[in-house]
């Protein structure tokens, strides 16, 4: 008797199940919140138009006029962030914590009237980036988005490998048999969805990626680095860059993440004698100082003014483009209003700007509502692949069980898929002590208590 011809397909299968268990909770949820922020630039307007339209006017308040109408409204609060109107018919806004509350405040530019507040943190597009980044729960929530991401690529990876022809007929393959009842139907729509996909799904979690906190640090740490003349020789503080960008509030670019902030001159040079003055001070320059300097060094309008912190820290003027090579980074001193640094798009190298460029295509604004409804499809691919391959799944599944693929003994070292799980395992590190941790379940645990019930069920 022949032995029978060994096939990788069902190791390949079960390694795919166990991926697409894991991952398909998070992807339907990174799919949903990702399409309600991806229409943010819609939704605000219909939603917030109160806050966001003004009548425009003939005389327009200086910003720091603005500035003292947010303050006498809030006078216990503390400001941190200045959004000058983009256009003529929108409101300005002041970022502030108040109370242990952090406000988006809406102001008229022209009568300096307070339009109304909005909590800056638990608003709906605010939760939804929240949930989308790191689950609402912090940092254990960051690397529970990060493991999905990399298991995400692995779910491609075996995919593509089921879903190979070999031999068959196009029907089902690069098409759905509609005609098809049943887990057939449906593993049509999930396979034809999946090949279809694969290539943007991948775009999507790779440049998804490079904002998470463990992966995207390394990968910030290994390619993002600038020349040290940008910074003028001026002193740096231990703080750096990504610190104004937090999971519901994009301040400066992926690529000024990994920079240090510089210190304001006159304050700098006493720390660094020796000095002890920590504590805020008021700036030497105006707000409206620094808005005429951000025009004049023509940045996009939509940027920010976040303020200094302490006797040391800088103005900073920021705008997160939607076009990267319009973004805009500048330190500002806040005693003599010489800018520190100026950082661009041709500052940038080619890594960054490829990632610059990868995150504006993931978030739908680099090419205005065609990338908008592209990323829509591609979300509603995942979810039709997500909630098809459940659909199989359950309808596969035995009575009573998790319907697992069966497990081959007879198999030997399959050298591809070895090399395969190596290079994610080196690639993501949490994926590659995951799949550790999934391999010896899976052989030690799972498959002798498969065995046992397998041998029960023969022997009854």
């Amino acid at each position: 008797m022949n032995p029978p011809k060994i096939s990788f397909y069902n190791l390949a299968w079960r390694w795919h199940f166990y991926a697409g268990l894991f991952v398909a909770p998070f992807m339907v949820l990174l799919a949903v919140t990702g399409i309600i922020y991806l229409f943010k630039p819609q939704l605000d307007p219909l939603m917030y138009a109160d806050l966001l339209k003004v009548e425009p006017a003939a005389h327009v308040l200086s910003a720091d006029e603005q500035l003292q109408r947010a303050k006498a409204a809030y006078p216990q609060a503390t400001l941190s962030k200045y959004l000058p109107p983009v256009d003529a018919s929108s409101s300005a806004q002041f970022v502030l914590h108040n109370a242990g509350h952090e406000l988006t405040v809406f102001v008229d530019p022209y009568r300096g009237n307070v339009l109304g507040e909005q909590d800056a943190t638990y608003n709906l597009q605010a939760i939804v980036r929240a949930l989308h980044g790191e689950l609402m729960i912090g940092t254990t929530g960051d690397r529970l988005i990060e493991l999905a991401a990399g298991w995400g690529v692995m779910l491609v990876v075996s995919g593509l490998y089921l879903w190979w022809p070999r031999g068959r007929s196009a029907a089902g393959i690069l098409w759905p048999r509609l005609g098809s009842r049943g887990r057939l139907f449906w593993r049509d729509l999930h396979g034809v969805t999946g090949f279809w996909g694969a290539a943007f799904l991948l775009l999507m979690i790779l440049s998804g990626l490079t904002w998470t906190g463990f992966w995207g640090k390394q990968y910030a740490d290994l390619w993002n680095h600038f020349p040290a003349a940008m910074w003028n020789d001026v002193p740096q503080s231990d703080q750096q860059a990504r610190s104004l960008n937090t999971a519901t509030q994009q301040t400066v670019p992926w690529a000024l993440e990994n920079t240090p902030m510089p210190m304001s001159g006159e304050h700098a040079e006493h720390m660094q004698h020796g000095g002890m003055h920590h504590g805020p001070a008021a700036p030497a320059i105006s707000l409206q100082q620094v808005v005429d300097l951000a025009t004049a060094r023509q940045v996009e309008p939509g940027y920010s003014v976040t303020f200094p912190t302490t006797a040391t820290g800088v103005f900073t003027i920021a705008v997160f483009a939607n076009d990267p090579r319009n973004d805009a980074t500048l330190h500002v001193d806040q005693y003599t209003g010489k800018v520190l640094a100026d950082v661009r798009w041709e500052h940038y190298n080619t890594v960054a700007r490829v990632t610059e460029s990868g995150v504006m295509l993931h978030e739908g604004k680099m090419f205005g509502v065609i990338n908008q409804i592209i990323v829509l499809l591609v979300c509603l691919m995942i979810l039709l692949s997500a909630v098809s391959g459940l659909v199989i799944w359950w309808k596969r599944r035995p009575q009573g069980g998790l319907g697992v693929p069966p497990l081959r003994h007879d198999l030997p070292k399959w050298k591809t898929a070895m090399l395969i799980m190596l290079a994610l395992a080196i690639i993501f590190p949490l994926v590659g002590a995951s799949l550790i941790v999934v391999w010896v379940l899976d052989r030690l645990v799972l498959a002798r208590f498969f065995k046992q019930r397998e041998s029960a069920s023969s022997s009854a």
